[in-house]
């Protein structure tokens, strides 16, 4: 079974409007994560697509804009790295793909089952979280590339702030190369996530 035919799978007795969520950068030291949420038409399909890290950047960006173009709509929701350090990832992940759903709602799409990769939200709408989903649904998946390419793009300009940290190359990740600036330069508490091991230990070295 392919991503389509997982999707697909939910478009029964009716039902047509799968709406896919998922997010790019819970693990790197700093930026945001962002989420995404997706609708697709029933009949969209492009055998490229796949989860967004499997893909090399130059393939993301091409379906980037194909998603965004045949989607019948979209949601890209940003959660700093102050709230991230204030609720914790798992909780700003939820909060990003709550808010996307919440969107979608406000603006009254019909969404008739939401699927998310592994994360559980407040809806009265069918819900099925899954293990990789996003190299399961179709519908996930999009969300994942509009997710880490949106994500990728704002490290990219936030390296044109700090080029100290060369995030355009490491798009915050702990690198060893991304570390060893780290801890030459301290983290900047307006970007880095101050929660994270490797910053907190850098933190309290500098303190003392």
């Amino acid at each position: 079974m392919n991503l389509k035919e997982f999707d697909d799978s939910f478009r029964v007795d009716g039902k047509e409007f799968v709406a896919g969520f998922d997010e790019a950068g819970r693990g790197p030291l700093c930026g945001p994560v962002v989420c995404a949420g997706v609708v697709l038409d029933s009949s969209f399909y492009d055998e490229r697509i796949n989860d967004s890290k499997q893909l090399n950047e130059r393939t993301r960006d091409c379906l980037f804009d194909i998603i965004k173009e045949k989607a019948v709509c979209y949601e890209i929701v940003f959660i700093s790295n102050k709230v991230i350090d204030e609720i914790n990832i798992l909780e700003a992940s939820r909060k990003g793909m709550q808010t996307a759903l919440d969107k979608f709602i406000a603006d009254k799409q019909k969404i008739d089952v939401v699927l998310t990769d592994y994360m559980n939200l407040k809806t009265d709408i069918p819900l099925k979280s899954l293990a990789k989903g996003d190299a399961t649904s179709l519908s996930i998946a999009c969300a994942s590339i509009l997710a880490k390419v949106a994500r990728d793009r704002y490290m990219e300009e936030l390296d044109k702030i700090y080029p100290q940290y060369e995030l355009a190359k490491n798009k915050g990740y702990p690198t060893k190369r991304h570390l060893e600036l780290l801890e030459q330069y301290g983290p900047k508490e307006e970007i880095y996530r101050l929660s994270y091991g490797p910053v907190k230990a850098l933190r309290q070295i500098k303190l003392f």
